[in-house]
């Protein structure tokens, strides 16, 4: 028995193709997830007053023969809040995989490319000064890995519920 190997498990496991793609995904996706948290939290009873009170209520589903506002509001409130929760789970779960990169300069540029959601053109401009395009994308390869690779350890892709 190798010594990264535990009876079936493994020590250090290592993420395959569609796991990487499906952490890259949620990358992409994080700033605009932490922003439609914030809102949620900031313009919770605001949402639910507009569900209530306007349109959106009146047919969750266009196929509706009766719609009952109230109930509807009710429906939406509930979808509000599971994507709230689903959101959390993600950025949380990517947070703590980010912080445990070691290598400061591909930790660095996660934050730049990912976590503050700038293109990979302004990432490549930021640190042009103190590594080459190459290092850099190579820095962002390696933190995409780093944090696949932790989610990975976790169970993380066992969990995830919105299949990719």
């Amino acid at each position: 028995m190798a010594v990264t190997e535990w009876g079936q498990g493994v020590l250090f496991p290592e993420a395959n193709k569609v796991e990487l793609k499906r952490t890259k995904f949620l990358l992409m996706k994080y700033r605009s997830m932490t922003m439609l948290m914030d809102d949620y939290e900031k313009h919770t009873e605001d949402m639910q007053q507009v569900a209530i009170d306007g349109e959106v209520a009146r047919r969750i589903d266009q196929e509706d023969l009766h719609a009952d506002k109230t109930a509807n509001a009710v429906v939406l409130a509930e979808k509000q809040k599971w994507a709230y929760e689903q959101y959390k789970f993600y950025t949380t779960t990517i947070d703590r995989a980010y912080g445990l990169i070691c290598d400061d300069e591909a930790q660095r540029a996660m934050r730049y490319r990912y976590i503050l959601g700038y293109s990979a053109k302004e990432t490549l401009l930021f640190f042009q000064s103190t590594m080459s395009d190459s290092t850099i994308k190579r820095k962002i390869k390696e933190s995409e890995v780093a944090v696949a690779n932790m989610l990975k350890l976790w169970g993380f892709f066992e969990k995830d519920s919105l299949k990719f």
